[in-house]
């Protein structure tokens, strides 16, 4: 199955989600999220505050972030975390 939507189709409904369903769950540990960019089906997020360098970064993006924009939005969706100082190599490379 190819997703049926482009990526500026998915813009609108995948910022919303991340700020109101996403964000203020990752705040009340003083964790932070902002969308970067949507490519090619990807979503291009990166974990910022409190969830830099937390163990438990990698199960909040899997369990929370993917799981809430796939169940919303579209199984398919790939949800990439991008470290701090490294949105030039990934999001140009």
């Amino acid at each position: 199955m190819s997703m049926p939507f482009t990526d500026e189709d998915l813009q609108v409904p995948v910022s919303n989600i991340i700020r109101v369903k996403i964000a203020p769950m990752l705040a009340k540990d003083g964790g932070a999220i902002e969308l970067l960019e949507i490519k090619n089906s990807k979503v291009y997020v990166q974990l910022q505050g409190a969830c830099v360098g937390c163990a438990a970064s990698g199960s909040t993006l899997k369990f929370v972030v993917e799981k809430e924009l796939k169940a919303a939005i579209h199984p398919e969706l790939e949800i990439i975390n991008v470290p701090e100082g490294m949105e030039k190599e990934i999001l140009n490379g």
